[in-house]
């Protein structure tokens, strides 16, 4: 019989997160699945057993949940959204330039240019950790800074939208075609391991999901993933992202988190109102703007859109829009403000 003290961590994390998602989705809450297994992981964690990843199970979160998701770009959907290219592209814009809110407040507490630069852009969080690593900025901050963002905006953000807006009656699943799924899932892990060889961000969330949205919008498709599918990709991910939180990670430099947490919300803040004054000038959904326009968690943002019937195509736009635009012009513009104060 093994000894239980050499069994690897990570057996008990998915029965952890699995507990969690399941008392969650009890209780209501909003992405049950993701949410309870988060909380629960870091709750566990944070009380001394410190159980680990499971090996590769995020990745395979994102490959089913980014699957679903890119089966939403019907030909339809993706008209609507190159038509209204323009308003996407400026809300992109908009919420990078909400990293100014967080230079800013750092800057002000005494946190070095690279640092504070780095710990402030909405997404990427891998690779603005490699560029901190690349300018002598601090990586550990730079990576517990996106942690503590995204931690906060899976917390708050569906939670908010669910409870705020007015319950929505899920419409009738779309038919599973096997046929098809044969095909498009194990296309979406080809192009996503050819995205991470070519090193290229957050490869298993964008290399399924183009491989199906191509596929969906090319041939007008109108199939959806099978039952439990969703649920079970939430799970791995709130596992994973679990993971990286234990006492240690909020004992460590309070001040710097406290203001992280400050320029997060504030930024979450700004972000709606700037959705709201887009809507107004456009004829896009304000709901779907303000929650395409939040800081950073493509999967996360996604789900909730899906989960509360909005323009999973609009949010995913805007969203993944943005993280192309950090990932290249984030060092430029970067080595341009150093230089312009050397």
């Amino acid at each position: 019989m093994p000894d239980p003290r050499r069994l690897p961590h990570w057996l008990a994390t998915p029965l952890v997160g699995a507990a969690g998602g399941y008392l969650a989705s009890l209780a209501g809450w909003p992405l049950p699945w993701m949410v309870g297994s988060l909380l629960a992981v870091i709750l566990v964690r944070c009380g001394g057993w410190l159980i680990t990843e499971v090996p590769h199970g995020r990745q395979a979160g994102q490959w089913l949940v980014a699957s679903g998701i890119g089966l939403h770009f019907t030909a339809e959907v993706m008209e609507q959204v190159v038509a209204h290219f323009g308003a996407i592209l400026a809300g992109a814009i908009g919420t990078l330039l909400l990293s100014l809110i967080g230079i800013a407040v750092l800057r002000r507490a005494g946190v070095d240019r690279a640092t504070a630069f780095f710990a402030s852009m909405p997404g990427g969080a891998s690779e603005m950790v490699n560029l901190a690593l690349r300018h002598d900025a601090q990586p550990a901050r730079v990576a517990a800074a996106h942690s503590l963002r995204l931690l906060l905006v899976v917390l708050i953000v569906p939670a908010v939208f669910t409870w705020t807006l007015p319950p929505v009656e899920a419409p009738a699943p779309a038919s599973t075609d096997w046929a098809w799924l044969a095909v498009l899932l194990p296309a979406g892990g080809l192009l996503a391991l050819l995205w991470k060889k070519l090193g290229q961000p957050n490869p298993w969330m964008l290399g399924p999901l183009v491989a199906c949205a191509f596929a969906s919008a090319t041939f007008d498709l109108h199939v959806g993933l099978p039952h439990g599918a969703g649920p079970l990709g939430q799970w791995l991910i709130g596992c994973s992202l679990g993971c990286h939180f234990d006492r240690p990670f909020f004992r460590s430099a309070p001040g710097f988190l406290l203001r992280i947490l400050l320029f997060t919300l504030l930024a979450m803040l700004t972000a709606a109102l700037l959705a709201e004054g887009l809507g107004w000038l456009t004829t896009l959904n304000q709901t779907s703007l303000m929650l395409g326009m939040m800081p950073g968690g493509i999967t996360e943002l996604c789900l909730t859109a899906e989960a509360l019937q909005l323009s999973v195509a609009l949010v995913t736009a805007l969203q993944v829009l943005r993280l192309f635009l950090v990932m290249f012009l984030a060092e430029p513009v970067f080595r341009l403000w150093r230089k312009a104060h050397a």
